[in-house]
């Protein structure tokens, strides 16, 4: 078997995982997050979607993410996958050690830790990128990571939505809106709204005090391992539809 073939069975088998029906923990899980939600002040959650819109503006229209390294043009598809291994373990550790630092600072610490988290994931996507073969300096592949993100922490009917738009990149990119009507017709609050919900379960079992460095290490080890399989998979899919 090639390597390419090889590929194409790993996203299939992602794809088929993507979308099965939630197990018996993950819709519990949700189930106590919404009950929790619930409670939480509207102030609280507007706290939470300015914080998202902020560092998602930051990613889409600034140059903080913007890797060092240059663009890799030229990594066969099999070099830029072992790259990209070596990309997500380095960040995965980065994201568990913050998460296991903030979790046994307690309630306060683990505020600092929603954006903190959000900004390893991007730092991660942008680096990925170039490694990938995609200049994000092109406003383009900064749509194209957001969609990987929201895609990567959505529910199934999104997310089968973005995994259409991914796999339609060439034609899709076409119709980016400028950088200014981008922001205004994004929907900020579902963005969050889908984001927090994938997460809330992992990350309020931080501020458990006792377990709070252990629950806050695994919930970043785990969101950084959906991240990175969504992302790398969707980069492979691009690759592989250029035929490089």
């Amino acid at each position: 078997m090639d390597y390419e073939q090889k590929v194409h069975n790993e996203i299939a088998a992602w794809e088929r995982q993507l979308f099965k029906p939630p197990g018996w923990l993950e819709r519990t899980s949700k189930t106590i997050g919404k009950r929790i939600n619930d409670l939480i002040p509207p102030k609280v959650h507007n706290v939470m979607t300015a914080t998202i819109k902020s560092i998602v503006r930051t990613a889409l229209f600034g140059a903080e993410y913007t890797p060092q390294r240059p663009v890799q043009r030229t990594l066969s598809l099999e070099h830029a996958d072992q790259e990209a291994q070596r990309l997500f373990s380095l960040y995965q550790k980065i994201a568990t050690a913050e998460g296991a630092g903030t979790g046994a600072g307690g309630i306060v610490l683990n505020v600092v830790d929603f954006p903190a988290l959000i900004a390893i994931k991007m730092k991660f996507l942008f680096e990925l990128a170039h490694n990938y073969g995609y200049d994000t300096k092109d406003f383009s592949e900064r749509v194209f990571i957001l969609k990987v993100f929201q895609m990567a922490f959505s529910g199934p009917e999104q997310r089968a939505k973005l995994l259409v738009s991914i796999k339609c990149w060439d034609i899709e990119k076409e119709q980016c809106f400028t950088d200014t009507d981008y922001s205004k017709n994004m929907d900020w609050e579902t963005f969050q709204k889908e984001y927090r919900d994938s997460i809330d379960f992992r990350k309020m079992l931080q501020m458990v005090p006792g377990i709070g460095a252990v629950a806050g290490a695994w919930a970043n080890y785990t969101i950084l391992e959906e991240l990175g399989e969504a992302a790398m998979n969707a980069y492979r899919l691009r690759r592989l539809s250029e035929g490089q």
